[in-house]
């Protein structure tokens, strides 16, 4: 019992992120992204006034943490570790996410100022 205790102890002391780590890490496949969330929280043993505003920051601070990748493919919402994917499959995905945001003119603008600014400093010297 004392293992479960100093179990109990270290997740206490550990980051929702590292939670998250852990449970993925442990588990070996992508989960379901409340699941994932809920097992932080019961981990965590963390009070929650809000279950909404819980998830969302969760949520949040795994989606700004590398070591996690959504995956989203097929509609299911569950999250994964970087880790597992191959980088060559990680370049391929971050190749179609840029094209599907050139669509919205985003990476358009910025490069289109680049491209400008080269110009710019050429005509000075």
């Amino acid at each position: 019992m004392e293992n479960n205790n100093t179990v109990e102890k270290d997740y206490s002391k550990m980051s929702e992120t590292d939670i998250a780590y852990r449970i993925l890490a442990d588990l070996g496949e992508p989960i379901y992204y409340k699941t994932l969330i809920t097992d932080v929280i019961d981990k965590k043993k963390k009070s929650v006034q809000s279950m909404a505003v819980a998830i969302s920051e969760i949520y949040t601070m795994i989606n700004m943490d590398g070591r996690f990748q959504y995956r989203g493919d097929n509609g299911e919402g569950k999250w994964g570790l970087t880790e597992w994917t191959p980088p060559e499959v990680k370049r391929t995905r971050m190749a179609s996410q840029a094209i599907s945001a050139g669509d919205e003119g985003i990476p358009k603008q910025s490069a289109a100022k680049g491209i400008k600014k080269r110009k710019t400093d050429k005509q000075e010297e």
